[in-house]
């Protein structure tokens, strides 16, 4: 006679139901990062769409006061439109930094559509700060890259270009 205790293997509807349970919790994990990425993420592109706003905040109010000083001048009637175009660009940038990150993309294209000319110049202006951005940072990276190949360079003359 055998002693101890017979194992009991378990049923397939047992193993089943554990593996739903575990499907279930690997799915509800997945679920509750998912939605932590996308507050981040949400988060990240509210920050960035208020720096932007600000930054249009400030290029309307320096259109405006170009505008007034043009109006001044000899150039009456496109200082009249550029100060009327900044005055624009302020207060829509003052709406979107108010606004949530979901209702901005519906503010542009009423904006488009009722302000053409002050959406072409917004467009015109973030594609000015863009380019900006990016000769920027290419000048930057061939800044940095410059030191490390001139110590390339130096070091293969000072070995008598052996390698």
């Amino acid at each position: 006679m055998l002693s101890g205790t017979i194992e009991t293997k378990p049923s397939f509807e047992e193993l089943k139901r554990k593996a739903a349970d575990d499907i279930g919790t690997v799915k509800e994990k997945a679920k509750a990062q998912v939605r932590d990425v996308a507050d981040k993420a949400e988060e990240v592109a509210s920050k960035q769409k208020n720096i932007a706003a600000r930054y249009a905040a400030s290029l309307g109010s320096a259109l405006e006061k170009v505008g007034s000083e043009m109006q001044g001048a000899d150039d009456a009637v496109v200082g009249k439109y550029a100060k009327e175009l900044g005055s624009t660009i302020q207060s829509f940038a003052k709406d979107v930094e108010d606004r949530q990150l979901s209702d901005v993309s519906g503010m542009a294209e009423d904006f488009g559509r009722k302000q053409p000319l002050a959406f072409l110049g917004m467009a015109a202006l973030a594609g000015l700060a863009a380019s900006r951005f990016l000769t920027a940072s290419a000048q930057k990276r061939s800044t940095s890259a410059a030191p490390a190949d001139m110590r390339a360079e130096t070091s293969a003359a000072n070995s008598g270009g052996q390698g």
